[in-house]
């Protein structure tokens, strides 16, 4: 990922606490015709098993029917990218828009890169814990959360049937968060502003976060 040093998220803790809040990311592997490929899936990054040479391990399962993993040979690199909200940012805010003109439209977004070696396992057991440890993050913030225990063992096996395990050793992470940050503190408060007052959610959310990172 290309991130100028003024885009570059370093700390750690930010980094963990946008995944965690994102939940989900594309999972990007290369099938045998040399055609990359990708999936949209909830992951879990485990970051309590962190080494030296790497940064833990991510947790997916997939469809057995979606064909990606049967392309995905064991140790072949993957790409987990999670994105986090955008937004199209206009020239009108520029407060250099009425003095030279000067300006161009930019693409507000932040995102985080996972990426090192991808190991497909059948094991029921293995596949059950990420089930459950998928389940019991999201519901975690339920008032009356569900549980993976409910579900009568029979239907459980049927569905684990259904899936496999993708694991990710996460060997290298790159963050980037381009967020104005190359602009003036007018241009921002104006940017924030302006994306406050739109009708897309997806833009209001780059507003909090903009607000949310000057605060830091």
């Amino acid at each position: 990922m290309y991130i100028p040093r003024i885009n570059e998220i370093t700390d750690w803790n930010e980094i963990v606490k946008f995944v965690a809040d994102i939940r989900a990311a594309n999972l990007i592997s290369v099938d045998n015709q040399g055609v990359p490929v990708a999936t949209l899936m909830p992951c879990l990054w485990k970051t309590a098993d962190i080494k030296d040479d790497t940064f833990g391990t991510l947790l997916v399962h997939m469809a057995r029917a979606n064909k990606q993993w049967r392309s995905i040979k064991d140790g072949a690199t993957g790409l987990a990218i999670f994105q986090g909200p955008q937004a199209y940012i206009s020239p009108s805010n520029y407060e250099e828009k009425s003095l030279t003109g000067e300006v161009v439209p930019t693409w507000n977004y932040s995102a985080v890169h996972l990426s090192g070696p991808l190991t497909i396992s059948h094991d029921r057991a293995y596949l059950r814990k990420i089930v459950t440890d998928l389940s019991n993050y999201h519901e975690s913030s339920r008032a009356d959360p569900w549980d993976v225990a409910m579900v009568p063992e029979k239907y459980m096996l049927s569905e684990l049937e259904g899936i496999v395990a993708v694991t990710m050793q996460v060997i290298k992470v790159e963050a980037k968060s381009k967020m104005s940050q190359n602009k003036t503190h007018s241009d921002q408060v104006r940017i924030i502003k302006d994306l406050e007052s739109s009708s897309r959610a997806e833009e209001s959310a780059v507003a909090h976060y903009m607000q949310e990172r000057s605060k830091s």
